[in-house]
């Protein structure tokens, strides 16, 4: 697979969700070098915060709409941000075969975390993880969007001032 195109089209995916004034995560779900499903994050922009429609959540809901057509371990999913724990909790319960991110998640990912203490549902599926694949176009998106005053979402909080702090080329 060729990891940098299909993350470009993750990045695709941010690109229209910051135009839109959303937080900046896009996603694609790959099956045999072929898109089957996408998701942009929504509900970030306006008074109202919804915390379930990240982009992956979006794009597996797109996937379950599909039907059981495919086998789900030869799934990869490209994320702009590395999935949150309630993302990579729905992945697993997925049976997705493989998680792509570029911009770690420094307040709340939770491909890192240590599944070994966690139930059976989690523990014993097997992913694999592979990170900061096109990191640094990832984390202009984010910049662009903690610069912008009119943008609320997460203001302030340690993804900000980690994300702001970045040089642009890390």
């Amino acid at each position: 697979m060729d990891h940098r195109y299909f993350m470009g089209k993750a990045l695709a995916q941010a690109r229209s969700a910051l135009d839109r004034g959303e937080f900046p995560v896009g996603c694609v779900i790959v099956h045999e070098n072929e898109i089957i499903a996408f998701g942009a994050r929504e509900g970030t922009a306006g008074e109202g915060v919804n915390e379930t429609d990240h982009a992956e959540m979006v794009a597996l809901r797109r996937l379950d709409a599909l039907g059981p057509q495919v086998s789900r371990d030869r799934l990869t999913l490209y994320c702009t941000m590395e999935p949150c724990l309630m993302c990579f909790g729905a992945i697993l319960i997925a049976g997705i075969g493989a998680v792509v991110w570029a911009y770690e998640d420094a307040m709340g990912g939770g491909t890192g975390c240590d599944r070994s203490t966690l139930p059976p549902l989690y523990r014993d599926r097997r992913i694999t993880i592979v990170p900061r694949v096109l990191r640094r176009e990832s984390l202009a998106l984010f910049q662009s969007f903690f610069r912008n005053p009119a943008n609320s979402y997460w203001a302030g909080s340690l993804l900000a001032r980690y994300t702001l702090a970045q040089a642009a080329g890390d």
